[in-house]
């Protein structure tokens, strides 16, 4: 072990200060050999105010790992970890909960492979699998974007299905009963759910936007867009920013029915109260004759 590596009970989230990430280093003959990825969605939000002593990358943050392994921190909840998975790198996830904010009980996950082939043309295969030419820390970076953003979409996807599920039944009420089906604060927190997802998205994450790495290394444009294509981040983008229209275009109209519906009524209690009023004062003069 080198005296710049961190011992194995060392607390998961400092990083290992050393030369160069083994993982970036390795002996041209284990070249070929695939290299296992996962991408988790831990929460919300990560602080990344993260101990950096060695570290590979600050935008975004990147980690060099016990054990040889890279980690790729993102604030909107994501962390991308290349390298074989191991008690060093699970230690890791473990330790990153305290900064984990409004964690997920089940964490999003998703796996891939990479390939290095430097004679090859960096694409993603039949399998699957990413082909890169070389593991250069910028190139995994923006395969750490791509991963993460897949994985958000994938996340807000499921966030939205659930969102179409509450608002069916009552557009089936509007349309068999002449009625919105569901109380005003009930309506609201579905318009809440979309604000919060369109703020997330958008402001947070930015999953139709390139990476700020890309002003640094212009000559990887094609790559990123290659990969992007590949996972359909803008597509899926675009149909997530229809359905959420339609949520809340559907939301917004139930609220409406039901504050005429509340403004109505309202209308006849005056009117009542008016009416009565009336009587009440007649009275006297009707028992005088």
């Amino acid at each position: 072990m080198n005296s710049g590596e961190a011992p194995a009970n060392s607390t998961a989230v400092e990083a290992v200060p050393v030369r160069a990430p083994a993982i970036a280093t390795a002996a041209p003959e284990t070249l070929s050999e695939a290299l296992p990825v996962r991408a988790l969605l831990l929460g919300e939000r990560i602080d990344t105010r993260l101990e950096r002593n060695g570290s590979l990358g600050t935008a975004p943050l990147t980690l060099n790992l016990p054990g040889g392994g890279i980690a790729v921190l993102f604030r909107y909840g994501a962390v991308v970890l290349f390298g074989p998975r191991g008690a060093a790198m699970d230690d890791f996830v473990k330790g990153l909960a305290a900064s984990v904010v409004s964690a997920f009980a089940v964490p999003e996950e998703e796996e891939v492979r990479l390939v290095i082939r430097p004679d090859s043309e960096q694409h993603i295969d039949s399998s699957g699998n990413i082909i890169l030419r070389d593991r250069a820390i910028e190139r995994l970076q923006l395969v750490a974007d791509i991963l993460a953003k897949s994985l958000v979409l994938s996340h807000y996807e499921a966030r939205i299905a659930e969102l179409f599920d509450r608002i069916e039944p009552l557009a089936l009420t509007l349309r068999e009963k002449g009625r919105a089906g569901a109380a005003g604060h009930e309506l609201l927190r579905h318009i809440g759910d979309v604000l919060l997802i369109q703020q997330k998205m958008v402001g947070r994450v930015g999953t139709a936007e390139t990476p700020e790495l890309l002003w640094e290394h212009p000559g990887l444009d094609r790559f990123y867009a290659r990969l992007a294509d590949e996972y359909e981040l803008r597509d899926r983008d675009r149909a997530l920013d229809r359905k959420l229209d339609i949520v809340s275009n559907t939301v917004e109209t139930l609220l409406g029915l039901v504050q005429t519906r509340s403004s109505m009524r309202v209308e006849w209690y005056i009117v009542i109260l008016i009416v009565a009023e009336l009587l009440l004062s007649l009275y006297p003069l009707v028992l005088h004759h």
